[in-house]
């Protein structure tokens, strides 16, 4: 019982230091964002997007969803307000500073009304048949998520990356506090029969063209559990499933070798990325029993060079890119180019792998030469949600530490480096992830 207790203490302690470096220097923000407010800023740029979600109501209307798990499945509409370039940079959440929220300077929601499933059958079809390629892009948050975050984050991936596809957000119960990461992870397990369930409808959809799926973090777990049950249920995935974008995968690099071998020889086309000193996933491993996550994974290694490549699974390291917050887990939403581009290559309709001539150019000039690509990789990357860790994790961080019994860290700097059983080092190992 001694040893159990022993290395709980060192997880907590490893999961608090990590936490301490993003926690410095963040201000807090309001909560209850997602009360309507009125169209007042005709510069603003607006995204509309469906919703579902496996989250129980939150007593705050501005809250909408809260972090519990209800018993069926709840749909939404939203239309959120996005202040002009000049005023936020691209790839920026503009969060308000106090509410209600300003269209002219912050994201604000100007209609959320949920929906019965009819209704939120008929948002999609008339949304399908307006856009130009009658695709669909699928969101699924990661870690560490409120409601309001994943809300906010996906309307601006829509909105920078200029992509023509119809945004369905998908968000699990997520508590949105640092330590209710087992909590989390088991949400996604709770979700798995509701995320397929709509991927079956979206394959059965015959004026449905095209489904691309962008997962991050934890939420790639939930992404290809769904797509595995789908493919063993139906003997196959469907051909209409183009692209699934691995965003830092909080996942096990032998079960993806599983997932993968299940869900066939047809399967989307895979783009994973990856970041060795993804400090977040650093502590993952550190709780999984030091076994490698994928997203910091070492694509140069072997095993994983030949098998990424033989299973056409297109990666790009992000390691050398020295971008997004400390625990540098949000690189990708910290490149305006990479999310530009990513939206043109969706927008066209072309699968993302290395046979377009020019593209690993444009990311390595987007990317002053940092992204080093590997495997079959042309170089390509895709802004990702919210951060493991955001802000709102100050609002109940002393509860939650106050629950186990610790104090919480003081005087902790932003560029303090985890301790050392919290590094990102990952060598070769005998298990790969391919078929």
């Amino acid at each position: 019982m001694s040893r159990y207790f022993t290395s709980h203490a060192r997880i907590v302690a490893c999961v608090l230091l990590v936490a301490g470096l993003q926690l410095a220097g963040c201000a807090s923000r309001p909560t209850g964002v997602l009360t309507p407010v009125a169209e007042t800023n005709p510069s603003a740029s607006k995204v509309e997007m469906i919703v579902t979600t496996t989250r129980s109501h939150a007593a705050n209307p501005g809250e909408m969803f809260s972090g519990e798990r209800a018993l069926t499945p709840a749909f939404a509409e939203l239309t959120v307000s996005i202040p002009p370039d000049n005023v936020r940079k691209v790839g920026e959440v503009a969060w308000p500073k106090k509410l209600p929220p300003n269209p002219a300077t912050d994201f604000a929601v100007i209609k959320a009304a949920e929906v019965d499933r009819k209704g939120a059958e008929v948002w999609l079809n008339k949304a399908v048949a307006n856009s130009p390629d009658r695709s669909v892009l699928v969101f699924i948050h990661g870690f560490n998520n409120r409601f309001e975050d994943s809300v906010y984050r996906f309307a601006q991936i829509v909105n920078d990356s200029g992509a023509h596809s119809v945004p369905v957000l998908v968000t699990w119960p997520s508590r949105g506090s640092l330590l209710a990461y087992g909590y989390d992870r088991e949400s996604t397990n709770y979700t798995r029969n509701a995320l397929e369930n709509l991927f079956q409808y979206l394959a059965k959809d015959p004026k449905i063209k095209e489904v691309n799926v962008l997962a991050h973090s934890m939420g790639n777990w939930l992404a290809l559990e769904s797509l595995r049950q789908m493919a063993i249920r139906n003997g196959r995935l469907p051909p209409k499933f183009k692209n699934v974008m691995l965003a830092a995968p909080d996942v096990d690099v032998d079960v993806f070798r599983s997932q993968i071998a299940d869900m066939g020889e047809q399967h989307p086309q895979f783009t994973l990325f990856v970041s060795r000193d993804d400090r977040a996933l650093a502590v993952s491993k550190r709780v999984w029993g030091n076994v490698s996550r994928l997203g910091a994974i070492d694509p140069k290694q072997e095993p994983y060079k030949t098998e990424l490549g033989d299973n056409k699974i297109t990666v790009i390291d992000l390691t050398d890119i020295k971008a997004g917050d400390d625990l540098h887990h949000s690189k990708f939403a910290e490149s305006p180019q990479i999310v530009e581009l990513i939206g043109t290559r969706l927008s066209t309709g072309q699968t993302l792998t290395d046979n377009r001539v020019g593209l690993g150019d444009s990311i390595v000039a987007a990317t002053a030469g940092a992204a080093a690509a590997a495997g079959t990789a042309a170089g390509l990357a895709i802004s990702a949600p919210v951060a493991v860790l955001d802000q709102n994790t100050r609002d109940n961080y002393a509860d939650q530490v106050g629950t186990l019994g610790i104090n919480a860290p003081t005087g902790v700097s932003g560029n303090k480096a985890p301790s050392k059983n919290c590094d990102g080092t990952d060598g070769p190992k005998k298990a790969g992830c391919n078929r």
